[in-house]
């Protein structure tokens, strides 16, 4: 099904909550009573959504839709939508969010970064004068996530490998993919997954999944190293990494998710499970030879997406914030742009 059919909705569903301050669950610590913090005085850009990450998601949910079918029978009127990313992507709101980046050098580690990377590449690829603008706009708090990452990875001695945000594995993979980061980051971080995970094998993939992950630990580390490995090296490290993959026997991350309950908080997670599995494993399938394991890896991809897709648009606020990302992942892989 290609993303072009949901284009509009998916829109719709960025444009409204990057828009919404309430409910808002900020990350921020009260350190005297006298502090403001209010989400659009703490955030100018990133104050809707629910919190700080899925706006910058959303962000860049919006300018990925604007970019591929803006302004086509897809998704026609799109006036709205470079209105308000022009009322937000402004170098005054972003030098505010650099600062607090500044301030608050453990703030959204590495997932937020991540994605404001992926949305400084997005304007960049959207081109245009409104484009450069909101890109110009966006490189100073880019420039501060490089900073902030380069300084973090030599202190990390240790990933982090459970399957919510802080995520080792899928954010750098993420900010591999936007091509926003300085040459000498990008060596660093590249560097740092080879050596976290390259003698990885065996992954404990039964264990999968834990009640709220909304990422899969074993896929979204193979597919860390899809990126980092040469493509005649990384196929032998799947099969050590997952042998099951190849000997036919149960591996639990191919399996969809069961979701008890769509919308409580934790639970739903699950439902961006079954969409960011999808996303991994058709990645992961397109970087395989043909054969058997392709094929495996394809056929799940498809019975997750089917599973996840039809939750994205429920008009329950706890999924509604963040899951079209994690569907636009999954319908059309990757940020690269």
């Amino acid at each position: 099904m290609p993303l072009s059919t949901h284009a509009a909705p998916f829109a719709r569903l960025a444009l409204a909550n990057i828009t919404r301050a309430y409910p808002n669950f900020p990350a921020h610590l009260i350190t005297s009573a006298d502090e403001r913090v209010e989400p659009r005085t703490l955030h100018p850009v990133f104050y809707g959504a629910y919190d700080w990450h899925s706006s910058a998601h959303m962000h860049w949910l919006l300018v990925r839709l604007l970019r591929r079918y803006g302004d086509t029978p897809a998704l026609p009127g799109t006036g709205a939508a470079v209105d308000v990313l022009d009322r937000h992507l402004t170098p005054e709101n972003l030098a505010v969010e650099a600062a607090y980046l500044r301030d608050h050098p453990s703030f959204e580690r590495p997932y937020g970064w991540a994605w404001l990377l992926a949305l400084t590449a997005e304007c960049r690829a959207y081109g245009g004068a409104a484009g450069a603008r909101w890109a110009e706009a966006l490189a100073p708090a880019a420039a501060t996530v490089d900073r902030l990452l380069a300084g973090w990875l030599p202190k990390a001695t240790y990933p982090v490998r459970h399957g919510n945000h802080p995520n080792s594995a899928f954010a750098l993979g993420l900010a591999l993919d936007s091509g926003a980061l300085t040459a000498t980051t990008e060596r660093a971080v590249r560097e740092r997954l080879l050596a976290w995970f390259a003698d990885d094998h065996d992954a404990p993939a039964h264990w999968e999944p834990s009640g709220q992950d909304f990422l899969s630990p074993a896929l979204t580390e193979a597919d860390a190293m899809r990126r980092v490995l040469p493509r005649e090296e990384f196929a032998p490290w799947l099969d050590r990494f997952l042998p099951a993959l190849r000997t036919g026997a149960a591996c639990p991350p191919l399996d969809v998710p069961v979701v008890s309950d769509h919308a409580d908080p934790q639970i739903g997670h699950l439902i961006g499970l079954t969409l960011s599995r999808a996303a991994a494993l058709r990645s992961l399938a397109d970087a395989l030879p043909g054969g058997p394991v392709r094929d495996r890896l394809g056929a799940a991809a498809d019975a997750h997406l089917a599973a996840g897709l039809p939750a994205v648009e429920r008009g329950d606020f706890t999924t509604d914030h963040w899951l079209a990302t994690f569907a636009t992942l999954a319908l059309e892989p990757g940020t690269g742009t």
